[in-house]
């Protein structure tokens, strides 16, 4: 593990932004690494608020998307609600047709099947739409690139509105409109929106006309927050206001679908951690193992006994995901073993039978044994079917287009895609795959990195600190939790393996005369000869708060020791 110390700010603008806000130098040294130098900045991230949304009539075609939904309603069409089979789809899914129910009836959802129609908008969800009489078709977290799909639709008299958050193509379909923040020609003020966002904007477009006003909306923001921590966009800017009252609601008067979820667990309050992992994941099962649309059904189910009968389907498929992933790692991990490929530049790995709802995971795990681009293959129909994985630092995407020849299509993004090829191009996929990366790898990138914010001394680490800390989150992506390094601390004779198979480390430091502070390290059991015997040693870690009998006290959660 290398550790990387962030550069810290200049003197000056620590001192004026800690004069500034009263604050001391540490804090004013995090908030700077966040991009927050004034006054008005700060009271911004410290205390979001909803009229700082922006107009969602900024956003490029909105008002084409608003009058055509408008007009459907007044003609009395069936209008189709379609999102793909994730979390950023299913929740957007559910958001659009509650808020279109709760004043007119002719709406239905569709969700694609994961194994038979893939990602995105599909030919046979257009077949269903035009048997059904669907004249309307608003699509969610999918579609910017379905030309050829909304074309088809439009054969058929089918106009398409696009909700969608993806980098388009440089040909947009000919949908009555696309809504994308990140097309060339909108210049809304944030695109780092996930999907479900791009449909919040557009219920909060549609309230407006209605002369409702973002509290009459507010509602939604449970759904709009699991999406942005599940579909790992930046909790900065717009995203941070949505994540932060998305989960005011998710824990004050969540959805009945979320209320069966949250009762099954043990949690008082949940943060957007809590989401991405307790949440998130059940949603994402239902796609994973039989169809999303069992999740739009427990997230739009308003009878609580309904919807803990189907939040008790979720939790089986979730527990079948589980099982299932960790079966196949393990069978992916030997296979890398027999194959004597431990000291490659990637993992590359197939078997016909893996299920093919799991394999991103599969993928995800083996960079958590073997840092390095990662590909998990099954068959599907009669191709191959992959999930792709990267290291920090690593486009690849990039990766997979000096692959070009051997594969059939590929799609995603720089940390994660997908693709099929031909079952007898694996091979030279495989090999052509290797050597693509270890030409164009920094083989320091091959070494997992952890970014350390601040160095800081134990006599630093005060309620008051933890106070400030805890007003930093909802912790993402552009605002990480924040991790410190601290030097020559010295364990005070409490170090031990704990857990089963003592795998995790717990200690009590001490560093020159500081006051006593706990720590623990999950997974990291096998380090505790670094710390027995008093020997100095350095600990990058974050702060916590450890409750234990109604006690609570500071506790250092440790990433790594050295």
């Amino acid at each position: 593990m290398r550790w990387t110390i962030k550069p810290k700010p200049k003197q000056e603008d620590i001192d004026a932004l800690a004069k500034a806000l009263k604050v001391d130098d540490l804090v004013a040294q995090l908030l700077l690494q966040r991009g927050i130098s004034t006054y008005e900045e700060a009271k911004g991230f410290f205390r979001p608020q909803l009229e700082d949304l922006h107009d969602p009539f900024l956003m490029k075609d909105m008002d084409i998307a608003v009058n055509r939904i408008e007009e459907a309603i007044a003609n009395g069409e069936n209008i189709l609600v379609y999102g793909d089979y994730d979390v950023d789809g299913t929740t957007a899914v559910a958001l659009m047709s509650s808020y279109l129910l709760s004043y007119y009836p002719n709406v239905a959802t569709y969700i694609p099947d994961r194994y038979d129609e893939g990602y995105g908008v599909s030919f046979k969800g257009i077949d269903f739409a035009e048997d059904n009489g669907f004249t309307l078709i608003v699509a969610l977290d999918c579609g910017v690139k379905a030309i050829d799909k909304v074309a088809y639709a439009k054969e058929k008299g089918i106009d398409f509105i696009i909700c969608d958050h993806h980098r388009p193509g440089t040909i947009l379909p000919s949908a009555i409109a696309v809504l994308d923040p990140k097309r060339e020609d909108c210049s809304y003020p944030y695109d780092e929106l996930c999907g479900c966002g791009v449909g919040f904007k557009l219920i909060q477009a549609l309230g407006s006309r209605r002369g409702e006003t973002i509290d009459d909306v507010i509602y939604y923001l449970d759904l709009v927050a699991t999406a942005i921590g599940a579909d790992i966009v930046p909790i900065t800017g717009e995203n941070r206001i949505l994540a932060f009252y998305g989960l005011q609601v998710i824990n004050q008067q969540p959805r009945i679908g979320f209320k069966a979820i949250i009762d099954q667990i043990n949690k008082k309050e949940l943060t957007i951690t809590d989401v991405v992992f307790i949440i998130a994941p059940r949603i994402n099962a239902a796609g994973r193992m039989k169809h999303g649309q069992y999740a739009v059904n427990l997230l739009t189910e308003t009878n609580i006994d309904q919807a803990i009968q189907f939040a008790a389907e979720i939790e089986k498929f979730n527990t079948d995901r589980r099982g299932l992933d960790q079966e196949i790692t393990i069978e992916a991990l030997g296979q890398i073993q027999e194959n004597q490929e431990e000291e490659g530049f990637t993992s590359v790995v197939y078997k016909d039978t893996w299920h093919k709802g799991v394999i991103g995971i599969v993928a995800s795990r083996l960079t958590e044994t073997y840092y390095r681009p990662t590909l998990v293959f099954t068959k599907s129909g009669d191709k191959l079917a992959a999930s792709a994985r990267s290291v920090r630092g690593f486009d690849v995407y990039n990766a997979l287009e000096g692959c070009a020849d051997y594969i059939e299509q590929f799609g995603g993004h720089k940390y994660a895609a997908g693709l099929t090829l031909l079952e007898e191009q694996y091979n030279n996929f495989k090999h052509q795959f290797e050597k693509v990366v270890k030409e164009s790898i920094d083989p320091q990138m091959l070494i997992p990195e952890i970014t350390v914010d601040a160095v800081i001394e134990l006599k630093d680490i005060t309620p008051k600190l933890m106070r400030i800390l805890k007003q930093f989150a909802p912790f993402g992506p552009g605002n990480m939790s924040p991790i410190f390094m601290a030097e020559d601390l010295k364990d005070t004779g409490y170090a031990k393996g704990v857990g089963k198979e003592e795998a995790h480390l717990k200690v009590s430091v001490v560093q020159q005369d500081s006051h006593r502070i706990d720590g623990i390290g999950f997974n990291m059991g096998d380090k505790l000869s670094l710390v027995t015997g008093r020997k100095p040693f350095s600990a990058v870690f974050s702060i916590d708060e450890n409750e234990w009998q109604g006690n609570v006290s500071l506790q250092l959660k440790l990433k790594d020791i050295k």
